[in-house]
């Protein structure tokens, strides 16, 4: 008979459990960022809010209320900037000049907006056309800026497969050159690893077919080497430098 108060045995998790447990415990320290963030960014509102209401009161004339609700603007943009900018290699820079845009406008608005909230004129004329002004200048300089980075990366998202490229093609060239022991062969092949090199980065559409043809007549060449068959590493060689000079002269046609 099997004894009921014998000591239970530990079980070991699944993988399936594991797993769970790892994405419960990620997924859990995600909601606390996103939830500190969330904090920090309403405290600003909070606070400005709590002197507002406290110290002035709720009747105010319209030149405060416009003061109040471009300041709050001011902010809303700032913490909306990060959303409205394209995510890029580039977006360091000009993510930073963005958000920078958007950080100047918001200080600028807030300080105005104290100094017409604090002289509380009868009159809304005065904070609507500088509030009005300085958001205008605001938004040319801010699309100005999301359109020169839309640019940016647009051209990054095109030479990107450029650069692919010349990188895949030396890597695997330079693989190649690691087995190769024969040192005249090893020449030959060095030869087309710096013709690929020295190659332009910058591609056309017309060249793409050569480029294909490349990348096979290398992986050609890797299995030659790999094999140990002299003539086949010399004939993939002699094919490939003919092709990247074939490459390489139209792209000097189409100027590039």
């Amino acid at each position: 008979m099997i004894n009921s108060n014998s000591p239970k045995q530990n079980k070991e998790p699944t993988l399936y459990e594991f797993s769970n447990t790892t994405e419960i415990k990620a997924t859990s320290k995600l909601n606390k960022k996103s939830s500190l963030k969330l904090i920090l960014k309403l405290i600003f509102v909070v606070v400005f809010n709590v002197f507002f209401f406290v110290l002035g009161g709720t009747e105010h004339n319209s030149s405060v209320w416009l003061s109040y609700g471009f300041i709050h603007f001011a902010y809303f943009m700032l913490l909306a900037t990060p959303y409205i900018t394209r995510k890029s290699k580039s977006a360091e820079v000009f993510g930073f000049a963005i958000y920078s845009v958007s950080m100047l406008y918001f200080s600028v608005a807030l300080v105005t907006g104290i100094i017409f909230i604090m002289i509380a004129s009868e009159s809304y004329t005065a904070a609507l056309l500088v509030q009005l002004g300085m958001a205008g200048l605001y938004s040319i300089s801010l699309i100005s800026h999301l359109i020169t980075n839309e640019h940016t990366a647009e051209i990054e998202e095109q030479r990107q497969p450029q650069i692919e490229y010349v990188k895949t093609a030396t890597t695997q060239l330079k693989r190649v050159l690691e087995k190769v022991e024969d040192k005249a062969i090893k020449r030959k092949v060095e030869r087309v690893y710096d013709a690929v090199n020295s190659s332009p980065i910058k591609s056309h559409p017309n060249v793409t077919y050569i480029e294909t043809k490349i990348m096979t007549l290398i992986y050609e060449l890797t299995d030659a080497v790999l094999a140990n068959e002299k003539q086949a590493i010399i004939s993939s060689a002699d094919s490939l430098l003919s092709a990247i000079n074939m490459r390489n002269s139209q792209l000097k046609n189409f100027n590039i």
